[in-house]
């Protein structure tokens, strides 16, 4: 199990939960952060026994975006990670699931600030939830910037574009409510739940046929920008082999005999 100095990384079950760890500097990007998210990606497609990743943040804060500090040309920590980033230079993109998409559903669990940097890679999350008092934005263009991490093309794909064009043009921030009125999250906790409520949400896909979550996942994705015939014949071809599973079968007998199913991903 990897993680890095600001990037935690723990086993709850079959869910891999995976904590941004800067909260001296409200979980600011940082190159370690991106080299441990990018790791913790990696880990969770690798690993057969995890099926599920909860993405939050240590101190009551999502994360406030790329830290503007190193942006300005002042430094940023972690220079012993910067051979992994000459290595491979998409790894950054790739951490905040602009070019990586894993696998396994993610479960974004926001508390605080989740703005910038932030509400961008919650747009590579699967499902998300936020706490009461959590706050999104993307601030680029106050700051004379470009939200490049994929919000141009992502959140009017996500929400109704009036409201991905105010968010993006005027740079304001939102409240939770606001978010989830929008449907930018699902779900608005209490403060201090959000990653209680986003591990029930991940204890609930775990007790699901893994090979049937992997596909349905895939196949949402696969089939958003289809046509509608284009994408049932995808997902056709992406559903009809899950029915020849041994995972199938279990979960007919299970229900038949009234008993939790014994997934083997067969």
């Amino acid at each position: 199990m990897g993680g890095t100095e600001h990037l935690g990384v723990r086993r709850e079950g079959a869910t891999l939960v995976l904590t941004l760890n800067r909260p001296e500097a409200k979980n600011a990007l940082s190159l370690p952060m991106l080299v441990g998210l990018y790791d913790g990606w990696l880990e969770a497609d690798a690993d057969d026994g995890i099926r599920s990743v909860v993405l939050t943040g240590a101190g009551g804060t999502f994360c406030a975006g790329m830290d503007l500090k190193a942006l300005a040309g002042k430094g940023m920590e972690g220079e012993q990670y910067r051979d992994r980033l000459k290595a491979d230079p998409d790894l950054h993109w790739k951490a905040m699931l602009r070019h990586h998409r894993p696998r396994k559903p993610v479960i974004a669990a926001v508390e605080g600030y989740c703005v910038a940097g932030g509400t961008e890679i919650l747009q590579g999350t699967d499902i998300r939830v936020a706490a009461a008092s959590a706050t999104f934005g993307l601030f680029e263009v106050r700051r004379g910037l470009f939200p490049i991490g994929g919000s141009t093309v992502r959140l009017p794909r996500q929400i109704a574009r009036t409201h991905a064009l105010e968010m993006l043009l005027t740079g304001r921030p939102y409240t939770a409510e606001e978010a989830a009125r929008i449907g930018l999250v699902g779900r608005v906790v209490p403060d201090g739940t959000a990653l209680d409520a986003a591990l029930d949400i991940a204890e609930r896909v775990n007790a699901c046929g893994p090979l049937a979550v992997e596909a349905v996942k895939a196949s949402v994705y696969e089939t958003a920008e289809m046509t509608e015939t284009d994408g049932l014949a995808a997902e056709l071809k992406r559903g009809w082999p899950i029915f020849d599973t041994a995972d199938a079968k279990e979960g007919a007998r299970a229900f038949a005999e009234k008993r939790p199913p014994q997934y083997r991903r067969e």
